[in-house]
């Protein structure tokens, strides 16, 4: 999975400055490849599979040996392990909730990390992408919400989220912003010229 490169950033980065010239919010755009690496996924699965196969084993053939079947349960859970962190196996074992889960995890982290919590008058903004899970979210501060209530967000962050589906990050970003942008300009207009958080896009390793 490639993030965006240079000149998508460059390009994120200028639609932050754009939108900011004309409210008091900060936006703070946060990209990351993957929310977890789930390493535990596979090797749960891999044990439980393991933890079955001598009974499944037993009542087909009964005629194995305690010896053999349990050569037959350690073969199966690291033939398991190994088979299941290939990419296009390990995703599809990771139930959607919790992917979601550990993705809202990060963006709210990252809320604080940003320190999008101390902006002056509350206009933190945070648009968080996680790739992997296909997860978009937009979280603001007290500033913020004390305005535009948390479902104007919802057809936004619908349309971004298909847009990551179908790999248009740097577009989705790009018509995220200013959909943002456009809603901040009418009810958190600019009072003075500020900046208090980089406008670039980070990217998470």
């Amino acid at each position: 999975m490639t993030l965006l490169s240079k000149s998508d950033q460059e390009a994120v980065a200028a639609a932050i400055n754009e939108v900011e010239r004309e409210t008091d919010a900060e936006l703070v755009t946060v990209l990351t490849a993957q929310s977890d690496n789930y390493s535990y996924i596979p090797l749960l699965w891999a044990g439980i599979l393991a933890l079955l196969m001598p009974g499944m084993v037993n009542y087909f053939g009964s005629w194995f040996s305690a010896d053999l079947l349990l050569l037959v349960q350690w073969g199966t859970f690291i033939l398991l392990s190994l088979l299941f962190r290939l990419p296009g196996i390990h995703t599809r074992l990771i139930p959607r909730q919790v992917r979601h889960w550990r993705a809202s995890n990060l963006a709210r982290r990252q809320f604080l990390e940003q320190q999008l919590h101390h902006t002056e008058g509350g206009t933190g903004m945070l648009i968080f992408v996680s790739e992997a899970e296909r997860y978009v979210e937009i979280l603001v501060d007290q500033g913020i919400a004390d305005v535009l209530d948390n479902k104007v967000w919802e057809n936004i962050v619908a349309a971004f989220t298909a847009q990551v589906r179908q790999g248009q990050t740097r577009q989705g970003f790009l018509d995220c912003i200013a959909a943002c942008g456009k809603l901040l300009k009418e009810q958190v207009p600019a009072t003075h010229e500020r900046n208090e958080l980089p406008n670039h896009l980070v990217i998470l390793s």
